[in-house]
């Protein structure tokens, strides 16, 4: 069971390692990089409730049964709800922050709660899948954990440009709609090749090429960033000026 636990969270803890280490700069302290990810374990328990109240209200579909119905899940049944309280959990944690003084910070912080997310989105999968355990906990290391830091990477961005005044008010649904989208697309496909039709290969590797659009999305994101933070290494938030 122990080696089952770290399997379910080694991935998300190297993740986080990670983005700790880009964070050249000014880098977030440890007590806060462990309040994230707190915070993405928590948002994981509401995440599963909000979920479950939604299928109680039968709006999802057990099992989708067309291109249409897996779409529908995978945007109101996991997308939605899941970036929804990721969102609610990354704006309690910063909007009293003294340390989110960089726009870098808001990726960090969206990284720790999705990781958090994640790790615990892990363990019930593996347990779930105990007799092949090993499997899943490979392909979601691969696929599930990175998919989740990029969604919070896209959350993260758009968090900081509004905060910083890099972006609209206009604009500031971005914030919500950018990962939702991305999250939503990767399920669907994965949903849709579950149905075992005559296009399941097709989309088998359109996801597959979605996962290289996406990591290498998030990978720009973050160097922007980093690049505006380097130019500006003294930044205050523009909201506190």
């Amino acid at each position: 069971m122990k080696i089952i636990i770290l399997a379910a969270i080694l991935p998300a803890f190297l993740w986080v390692i990670y983005i700790w280490w880009r964070d050249k700069y000014q880098r977030e302290p440890l007590h806060m990089i462990l309040r994230g990810v707190a915070y993405g374990v928590l948002s994981a328990g509401l995440a599963y409730g909000l979920e479950s109240l939604i299928g109680a209200l039968g709006l999802i579909p057990a099992e989708p049964a067309s291109f249409l119905q897996a779409l529908w899940k995978a945007f109101v049944g996991a997308a939605i709800p899941e970036e929804l309280v990721k969102l609610l959990m990354l704006w309690l944690l910063l909007r009293n922050n003294p340390y989110f003084d960089e726009r870098f910070d808001g990726i960090v912080y969206a990284c720790c709660i999705g990781m958090g997310f994640a790790g615990s989105e892990n363990i019930i999968y593996l347990l779930a899948n105990i007799d092949n355990w090993g499997t899943v906990a490979i392909q979601r290391a691969i696929f599930a954990v990175p998919g989740h830091f990029m969604f919070a990477v896209a959350m993260g961005y758009f968090y900081s440009m509004l905060y910083f005044g890099d972006m609209s008010w206009r604009d500031r649904s971005r914030i919500f709609w950018v990962p939702v989208t991305l999250h939503g697309i990767y399920d669907g496909l994965l949903f849709m090749a579950s149905l075992n039709t005559a296009l399941t290969a097709i989309l088998v590797l359109s996801f597959y090429v979605f996962c290289i659009l996406l990591y290498r999305g998030g990978k720009r994101r973050i160097a922007e960033h980093l690049e505006r933070d380097r130019k500006d290494p003294n930044q205050v938030a523009y909201y506190e000026q």
